[in-house]
């Protein structure tokens, strides 16, 4: 059995989204609380909490301040395990210190479990979440199989979504007897040793015109707002940018535009992965590091819009879904070495696109598909 999210998007109503804020804010609350502990501890000798412990400690703090009751209760108890999580990935070396979250930019999410059925759909039209009620809902008729959580997300564009995590079992896909090497790129995002290329659209350059409008339409007004906000201060009266409609919604249109961009790489993305899952059995991909490629500010943006990363995610849980084999291998020399003789020709300046070898005299073959073809060999060669 696996398991499965699927977003949905909901409609609440004002008492709805009013019990949202209160959730999203009270986790941050106790989630800092409990760092706070946590750094107390430490500098006066004590040991870790863990979770357990974090979630015992809760009843003593909904006795401390009883406005915790207002929140959903398995909320809270996510925002220790969230904690307890960084806590463990910084032990292991994986990440920093955890830090305090802040107001201006919060963590705008809870997750609630779902315990006697207190999640549940209705209808297919409406959703029954805790502390919330029924709330209008699209896209519940994908929701098959029993509820494990939600995760309840108010998004920057001012609209509310929720991911329902879902057991899920998986149809095996036929076996083709097929196999297949990737290269990924740039030009192209997906090079196949089949010699088929994935283009690659870049969303972010299509719109990266329209956002940068309204990013600088944001940056004035905001600047023109704290302008005011000091003179009321000298006044003597209290403001806030929020209270400033032209900002909020200059930045309703950006996180839009970023939003838009997310979902057609989404979209392709999951289109692409899906169709190589139904067609190989046996797909090989080049482990890059995309964080140490990154480094190089010429290509950075370029390799960001990529998203190699989220390739190689979707095509490992489809894989382990759907019983198909993804393996991946190190991508040293496979742009040097010939696919045909193995023999290692040395480095070749990026404008050069066609590989000739020099040893068995094989001319003119694209060079991407060249080492796509060598990604598939030190694939087999290691089984």
């Amino acid at each position: 059995m696996k398991l499965k999210g699927i977003k949905v998007k909901l409609l609440p109503n004002q008492a709805q989204k009013d019990q949202i804020d209160i959730n999203i804010q009270l986790r941050r609350f106790i989630k800092n609380k409990m760092l706070d502990m946590q750094q107390a501890r430490y500098k006066n000798g004590g040991q870790y909490v863990n979770k357990f412990g974090m979630n015992y400690l809760l009843k003593v703090l909904k006795l401390e301040f009883p406005f915790l009751k207002q929140a959903e209760s398995t909320c809270l108890e996510y925002a220790c395990a969230d904690l307890d999580q960084a806590y463990q990935r910084f032990f292991t070396g994986q990440n920093k210190h955890p830090n305090f979250e802040s107001r201006k930019r919060p963590h705008n999410s809870y997750k609630s479990k779902c315990i006697n059925q207190n999640i549940q759909v209705e209808d297919n039209h409406y959703i029954k979440l805790p502390k919330l009620g029924l709330v209008r809902a699209y896209g519940l008729e994908r929701i098959r199989g029993q509820i494990k959580n939600a995760v309840i997300r108010k998004e920057p564009t001012g609209a509310y979504s929720a991911t329902i995590q879902v057991e899920h079992e998986p149809v095996l896909l036929p076996k083709t007897n097929k196999q297949v090497g990737i290269d990924l790129g740039i030009t192209h995002l997906a090079i196949q040793s089949d010699g088929f290329k994935l283009e690659n659209k870049n969303f972010e350059c299509s719109l990266a015109k329209k956002r940068r409008i309204w990013e600088r339409k944001l940056a004035r007004r905001r600047t023109k707002a704290l302008v005011k906000i000091k003179e009321a201060e000298a006044a003597g009266v209290e403001l806030d940018l929020s209270e400033f409609k032209n900002v909020q919604k200059a930045k309703q249109m950006v996180a839009k535009l970023n939003r838009k961009i997310v979902n057609q790489r989404e979209y392709h993305l999951q289109k692409y992965t899906t169709d190589l899952v139904r067609h190989f059995d046996l797909i090989v991909l080049e482990d890059l590091k995309t964080k140490n490629l990154l480094q190089n500010h010429h290509l950075s943006r370029s390799i960001a819009d990529a998203a190699w990363a989220k390739i190689k995610s979707m095509l490992a849980y489809k894989c382990d879904w759907y019983g198909k084999e993804l393996v991946l291998v190190n991508p040293a020399y496979t742009s040097q070495a010939c696919s045909y003789c193995g023999e290692n020709t040395g480095k070749k300046p990026l404008r050069i696109r066609t590989f000739d070898c020099p040893h068995c005299h094989t001319q003119d073959i694209d060079r991407d598909v060249n080492a796509a073809i060598n990604i598939l060999n030190k694939a087999l060669a290691e089984r």
